[in-house]
């Protein structure tokens, strides 16, 4: 793939709207010069918008898409109208080859049922899954998946998950060999269900993957960086997600209450606000922000709906990454050479 990676952008999606999504695009464009997007929606809004943004102009095509899906818009609605939306319009760039992702902060349900009925699994795959990077005390973040694609996993959409896990490891993380374990209530052999033990027995059968199966964690070592890659079914790792999230308000807002309870206290948040700072933008989801759909033909990257525009940029930086690493590609080869070893 080529440093200049064509990415499809939904200008209409999340929280902020148009103006943050085009502000996210001018940065990652900043930063990368030789990136070119294609920004779909409102025609006449997006021209408006990239009067403040200049640098956008020459490197960018914008195609109309008369209607918007709404944040609360079931997915089954919202596949319907994929032709006029602005989500399933970007989503179609991908699929005709204009463009080699697409990058949404709308609705996570519409954009997961559009994008698989568009550009279907790739052959080996029988279910995409939802990846994103989580903060750890590790020298990297952490890989985890699936965040809510599916509900209900056997063993062998567990081990495709493992395989696609790592290579996307392998890819954001630069990890040449990913530690990948799976998500259990004990670290014990006997521990979990017949799923996660036969899915385990697969993976330690794997030893000529590009991954080291590290056997079971439990969920209070996730943040820990013990390993590169969780892997779990959709309900639990969407769980885990909200759960770890709230956890980290929850941290943010005790520490505030805190350091406002008396004036000793507020001296010493000044004393500590180099440490108080760095907790802040290590915890800040903008500075992780990006989940990928794994095992589609074709990227689609989804951006928190609450992203502010430097969260956007890393969500754009994260698809142009994986797009110049062809992780597609990567993800096809290991699970190739896995089931060829296996038979």
């Amino acid at each position: 793939m080529t440093s200049k990676a064509r990415i499809a952008v939904d200008a209409m999606g999340g929280d902020g709207g148009l103006a943050v999504m085009l502000a996210g695009v001018a940065h990652a464009r900043r930063r990368a010069p030789g990136l070119e997007f294609v920004l779909v929606g409102d025609e006449a809004a997006i021209r408006a918008g990239l009067e403040n943004h200049p640098n956008l102009t020459a490197a960018s095509q914008v195609v109309h898409a008369p209607e918007v899906v709404a944040s609360d818009e079931k997915p089954s609605q919202a596949i319907r109208r994929a032709r006029t939306t602005s989500m399933g319009i970007a989503i179609d760039q991908v699929k005709q080859g204009h463009a080699a992702a697409a990058v949404s902060a709308g609705n996570t349900g519409a954009l997961m049922a559009m994008a698989k009925v568009a550009l279907r699994t790739m052959p080996g795959i029988d279910r995409p899954a939802l990846a994103a990077l989580m903060p750890s005390l590790g020298e990297t973040d952490t890989v985890m998946l699936d965040l809510g694609a599916n509900t209900e996993c056997d063993a062998r959409n567990l081990m495709q998950f493992a395989v696609m896990g790592a290579a996307y490891a392998r890819t954001a993380l630069d990890l040449e060999r990913p530690r990948v374990a799976l998500l259990n209530i004990g670290t014990e052999d006997q521990k979990g269900t017949d799923i996660i033990r036969d899915a385990a027995n697969q993976l330690r059968s794997g030893a000529h993957l590009p991954l080291e199966f590290a056997g079971f964690i439990e969920g209070d070592r996730i943040s820990r960086g013990e390993v590169d890659v969780v892997v779990c079914d959709g309900f639990t790792g969407n769980i885990a997600l909200k759960t770890a999230e709230g956890t980290a308000r929850f941290v943010a807002d005790l520490l505030k209450r805190a350091f406002r309870s008396s004036i000793r206290s507020k001296i010493g948040f000044l004393i500590s606000r180099p440490a108080t700072e760095l907790l802040r933008d290590h915890l800040d989801p903008n500075n992780h922000n990006g989940a990928v759909f794994l095992g589609l033909n074709g990227l689609v990257v989804k951006s928190h709906g609450g992203a502010n525009e430097i969260g956007f940029e890393n969500a754009i930086q994260l698809a142009a990454k994986m797009v110049r690493d062809d992780l597609g590609r990567r993800i096809a080869q290991d699970l190739g050479n896995f089931e060829a070893r296996a038979a």
